[in-house]
């Protein structure tokens, strides 16, 4: 409803400077399937810019905002407010974020070559971390059987096969560039390059 005629021919042949990524990628999931809630993927930074009349529309509808708003960010813990019932314990908690490294493209559009350099600076950059998240990263390609099995027993692994993230281009070149990495107390995680360039996982165990 929002990529009508005109739209359409105005933006079919540009082209993102950081992927060469494209509108009919980006809408792939929409032409495909009759099924989706929005049906459109960015395949890097510039599709914000480049397709922003296909884009913006949907944003604001999508997070009922108008388009003259404004992202703001508040770090400040101690605005957060507990509300947990003390008659009903907390088993666990998972805290899961996404983040994505500037000059790379996104998973719809990202080449070969970015996916695998941001594969290389998170090998690097593991290396570094404090010693209580200290741990291994566990590349997916030429991964060992016995290894592949531990990730798979401890809920850990991710796998292809998704036909939205398929059809979106987001599994190309499976499984290159892919891996996980994880401290050795098991409570920290890092996905490389699977949905998001870097899926970051903290989990914690409460009451029982």
């Amino acid at each position: 409803k929002v990529c009508e005629k005109r739209c359409w021919e105005k933006l079919k042949g540009v082209k993102t400077k950081t992927s060469g990524f494209t509108l009919i990628q980006a809408i792939a999931c929409a032409v495909e399937f009759d099924n989706q809630h929005c049906g459109i993927y960015a395949g890097d930074w510039d599709p914000y810019k480049d397709f922003a009349p296909v884009f913006d529309p949907l944003i604001q509808e999508y997070h009922g905002i108008s388009s003259g708003s404004k992202h703001t960010s508040d770090m400040d813990t101690s605005k957060i407010k507990g509300n947990i019932n003390e008659e009903v314990p907390v088993h666990s908690c998972r805290i899961r974020v996404g983040r994505s490294i500037d000059g790379f493209g996104l998973s719809p559009g990202i080449t070969k070559e970015q996916r695998t350099g941001v594969e290389k600076l998170m090998i690097s950059a593991v290396k570094n971390f404090p010693a209580d998240l200290a741990g291994q990263y566990y590349p997916l390609t030429g991964m060992n059987e016995s290894v592949r099995q531990q990730l798979v027993d401890d809920h850990f692994l991710f796998v292809s096969g998704d036909r939205n993230l398929t059809v979106a281009g987001m599994e190309r070149d499976w499984p290159e560039g892919r891996g996980i990495f994880h401290n050795a107390e098991k409570t920290f995680l890092i996905w490389v390059n699977e949905e998001d360039q870097l899926r970051i996982i903290s989990m914690q165990k409460g009451e029982m």
